[in-house]
């Protein structure tokens, strides 16, 4: 088992790759906490305890540039003083910038400190990675923060007007897929010897205006959140911007969504999906009493509908102990979907049996495994 410690554990990215590594073969958590680097005690107790460090804490932002890079540079050298004091000689992958280039105080810490480790490594003889890191989005990152997109799907599920300022073209990697490249250099590194120093820049993997970003944003709110409907989503990219734009909703106030239901003397009739995307339409049945699910998913769209009987629905997002609770009803036909990341069940609470409509997208292109189980 190789084991990881991430610091900026509850970032952005650092969450991402806590979670991912949770459900990886071969690796094992180590835990971090802020807190650890105002303690030399716990500092070196966690070092001790890695294989690999992930560094990741680091200021992104703030008015005193100033601040900003005594800040960054002050977290590396806490790292090395700990390396140095219990002998530790982890693989150190070290998440810096496509800013390394530019005439700014935060590029100009992610270069140094960058360098820093570099020279640690040759110095010691240890495994050094420096990750040149392009425009990450994806679910959880923070608005007004991390990246135009969060801003622009925050401002865009909670009555906020969006401001494009200056529509250059930005390069973007999806979370997911920046997760993916570091496991897999920690991978490759684990099979060398000790002495490896590489720089190894992430390729982005779309291209992209400011304003097509927020055009697209703009069709999901209209289509998805406004009206329900699951939009046509025309490649990879896409498909990552719609499931991140479903994660900034306020989801225990958005659902369930009640449908318009069509009654006369010869019954009922209740449309479940209007879809500009394919999919899978299933059904389950149910027998009181029983739980279905507890997975989740990183790609699908995926969305319940009870058609018959009484369901409770229970979700959680992944890495956090908050339980979201919704109820269906045949007679009063709804629907729930269900974001990525998130774990889900539906349990039949009633005394009859339970029906259930699933619909389902599958992810574009897909060979490894999009769905993991854990419970509610």
């Amino acid at each position: 088992m190789i084991k990881v410690g991430i610091t900026g554990q509850a970032g952005f990215v650092g969450t991402h790759l806590f979670n991912t590594l949770n459900f990886r073969e071969g690796f094992d958590r180590v835990s971090f906490e802020d807190s650890y680097f105002d303690s030399e005690e716990n500092l070196d107790k966690f070092v001790s305890q890695c294989d690999v460090i992930v560094h990741l804490a680091a200021m992104n932002r703030h008015n005193d540039p100033e601040v900003l890079y005594q800040t960054n540079i002050g977290l590396v050298k806490k790292l090395i003083a700990s390396f140095e004091r219990t002998g530790s000689t982890p693989h150190v992958l070290f998440s810096s910038s496509t800013q390394e280039e530019r005439d700014n105080l935060y590029g100009k810490s992610k270069k140094e400190g960058r360098e820093l480790f570099e020279q640690w490594a040759k110095d010691k003889g240890g495994k050094f990675t420096g990750i040149i890191i392009p425009n990450v989005y994806g679910p959880f990152g923070h608005p007004y923060y991390n990246s135009v997109v969060a801003t622009f799907c925050h401002q865009m599920t909670h009555g906020e007007t969006p401001k494009v300022d200056g529509d250059g073209e930005i390069k973007l990697v999806f979370v997911t897929e920046l997760v993916d490249d570091i496991l897999g250099k920690v991978e490759e590194a684990t099979a060398k010897s000790k002495g490896l120093i590489e720089k190894y820049p992430v390729p982005h993997r779309h291209t992209i205006k400011v304003t097509e970003i927020l055009a697209l944003i703009t069709k999901f709110k209209e289509q998805y959140f406004d009206n329900g409907v699951i939009p046509k989503l025309n490649n990879r990219f896409e498909l990552n911007l719609f499931n991140t734009f479903r994660c900034y909703m306020p989801i225990a106030d958005h659902f369930p969504i009640k449908y318009i239901k069509h009654t006369d003397n010869r019954g009922a009739f209740v449309e479940l999906a209007r879809l500009d995307l394919g999919g899978q339409v299933s059904y389950s049945t149910t027998v009181p009493g029983i739980t279905r699910g507890n997975h989740f998913h990183t790609r699908k769209i995926e969305r319940f509908s009870v058609i018959k009987g009484k369901a409770l629905i229970e979700m959680r997002r992944i890495g956090t102990d908050e339980v979201m609770s919704f109820e269906l009803e045949g007679d009063k036909p709804g629907y729930v979907d269900m974001p990525i990341w998130h774990t889900h069940n539906i349990k039949n609470i009633g005394e009859d049996e339970l029906i259930t409509v699933f619909w389902i997208n599958e992810p574009y292109d897909e060979k490894d495994p999009d769905t993991y189980f854990e419970t509610v």
